[in-house]
């Protein structure tokens, strides 16, 4: 019995691009604008604007301290919310790098120089790499941390939100429950081991094509079944394969949950230590220019 075309739903929206995209785009263009004129000395990072393009980034790291204090000092919750300066850690977190960068034109010419260069650029990319691993466990940049259990109901009702092309591809549908069930967890302590998570990875992209394969061959045969869907054939393609891939999005989340949770948890450990020296590299620095 073929489905009617309403319940496929309409066309889906492609989501516009995030202020983080453009802004890594604006950053990595800004990079590599000033390392094509690093040899020019447009500025000096003795006098001038280039000495303030140190002051100005310098501080701007220095005022990262104020997001994790924010978290751990209750009189200093008076700030703001702590999604606002998690917002302008991140900021901060890569625009006060980049004004150093164009503060040295992207040279270094002593050995404390070159220490607190390499490790503010250290905890820069730390931070990013930090970004990525913060994405995989919360709702969104700004949002709440997600547990477990949320993604394996997200999971679990994302077949019943699929529009109608659920209940065209029955076969394809009973191949997605059974690869959810297959990375479920531990019953007992609902947390999914690295084991599981080192499968997903490897396994992620050859189970993508294969569920597309899958959605592509049960549609051709409901074609072949149903004037209707053949003449909406295309579009019934392209809703597949979109919904295939966001399933396997969240399947993904729910498989790497745990294993991402815990690279979080050492992230942090290493992130601090490296931000503590480059706050010591740059006083030395400072304080080096200033009074020799």
């Amino acid at each position: 019995m073929s489905v009617p075309l309403a319940q496929t739903g309409a066309h889906t929206i492609s989501k516009p691009k995030s202020a983080a995209y453009y802004g890594y785009l604006g950053l990595m263009l800004a990079l590599w604008l000033g390392w094509l004129l690093r040899d020019q000395t447009l500025v000096n990072p003795e006098d001038g604007v280039g000495y303030w393009l140190g002051i100005v980034g310098g501080s701007m790291m220095l005022i990262l301290l104020i997001y994790p204090m924010r978290k751990r000092i209750r009189v200093l919750r008076i700030l703001g919310p702590t999604k606002d300066w998690f917002r302008l850690h991140m900021v901060f977190g890569l625009g006060g790098p980049l004004l150093v960068l164009y503060h040295c034109n992207f040279q270094v010419h002593s050995f404390n120089s070159s220490v607190a260069l390499y490790s503010m650029l250290l905890v820069a990319g730390s931070g990013i790499i930090g970004r990525y691993f913060y994405a995989r466990i919360h709702r969104g940049l700004y949002g709440q941390k997600l547990s477990l259990t949320e993604l394996k109901t997200e999971l679990a009702t994302a077949i019943e939100k699929s529009q109608g092309i659920a209940a065209l591809m029955p076969r394809l549908v009973a191949e997605l429950e059974r690869l959810a069930n297959d990375f479920q967890g531990d019953q007992i302590t609902g947390a999914i081991g690295s084991r599981q998570s080192l499968k997903w990875t490897l396994q992620r992209y050859p189970i993508h094509f294969s569920l597309n394969r899958l959605a592509r061959r049960e549609l051709k045969s409901k074609a072949s079944q149903s004037p209707v869907i053949a003449g909406d054939y295309k579009r019934l393609k392209r809703r597949s394969s979109r919904f295939v891939s966001s399933y396997v999005k969240l399947l993904g989340r729910v498989a790497q949950f745990s294993f991402y949770e815990r690279l979080f948890s050492l992230w942090h450990v290493f992130h601090l230590p490296i931000f503590i020296v480059m706050v010591l590299a740059a006083l030395v620095h400072v304080l080096a220019v200033h009074m020799y």
